[in-house]
């Protein structure tokens, strides 16, 4: 049922300042391959056949990537290694592009999707989040809760206490285990946080959040927050959080980024 995903990749990545004024934060490489990679790895072993990616002008360094060099493998046929672009070739998915002009926040770069989503349900992943699972892809989680209830799902990690503040926590019913109907989110909450449950870059949505974001107006930042759009939909319709079961890497943050390198490049 989920074939559509975007993903936002127009921000200016300052938490990664100031490698990310020449590197976008989207190809930090994870071995020989970019963190974004292992997203559209991700998206293609959840069953996404297309995707739209939201970029700025300066990251046409992804567009390349995603594309095929015609001198390079030239090259390597002449020089009898074919073999390597067979070994590290890029993901086989169908690819659109679109430039968000200004930063205005990631619900301005989700609602620039809408006549690429059409009226189908779809996905989003961010691509600061990696989430390793040895068996079953983050998103795929999400989607498989969707197909059983026909409602937006949204992806939630467990949080330690101290780290809440810098996320937007759910207030919510757990109706199964690890799945709760949403009540609210609240963003980032310096105090008294309505549970340890904060949700992370992986979101599946009915075609309804559209509606919401087209009118939602500029908050925190000056930018379209997703957050309030969600919060709107919340109270207007049944959505559900679902824990994702896996290791969770913001790689934004220094830690997290060297411990997922760690992990999938070990030194003997």
């Amino acid at each position: 049922m989920i074939k559509k995903a975007i993903i936002p990749a127009a921000g200016y990545g300052t938490r990664g300042l100031p490698i990310t004024k020449v590197l976008p934060k989207e190809m930090f490489p994870i071995g020989v391959k970019p963190a974004i990679h292992y997203v559209v790895e991700e998206a293609i072993e959840s069953g996404i056949e297309e995707i739209l990616m939201i970029v700025s002008r300066k990251k046409n360094m992804i567009i390349d990537y995603f594309d095929h060099s015609l001198e390079l493998e030239a090259f390597l046929e002449k020089e009898n290694k074919s073999h390597l672009l067979e070994k590290h070739k890029i993901p086989n998915v169908q690819i659109h592009y679109l430039r968000q002009p200004y930063a205005k926040g990631l619900g301005d770069a989700i609602r620039m999707g809408k006549v690429f989503i059409g009226d189908e349900p779809f996905a989003i992943l961010l691509p600061d989040d990696l989430i390793i699972h040895e068996s079953k892809p983050g998103l795929k989680q999400l989607i498989q809760e969707f197909e059983r209830t026909s409602k937006s799902v949204i992806g939630l990690n467990t949080v330690a206490d101290d780290q809440l503040k810098d996320y937007g926590v759910i207030k919510g019913k757990e109706v199964e285990p690890k799945f709760f109907e949403l009540e609210n989110i609240v963003e980032k909450p310096k105090n008294d946080p309505p549970s340890n449950h904060a949700v992370i870059g992986r979101y599946v949505f009915t075609p309804a959040i559209f509606s919401y974001l087209e009118r939602q107006k500029p908050s925190v930042g000056g930018e379209v927050q997703l957050t309030d759009s969600i919060m709107e939909l919340i109270v207007n319709e049944t959505c559900f959080g679902k824990v994702i079961e896996g290791n969770r890497y913001d790689i934004g943050k220094t830690r997290d980024y060297i411990e997922l390198v760690n992990r999938m490049n070990p030194i003997d």
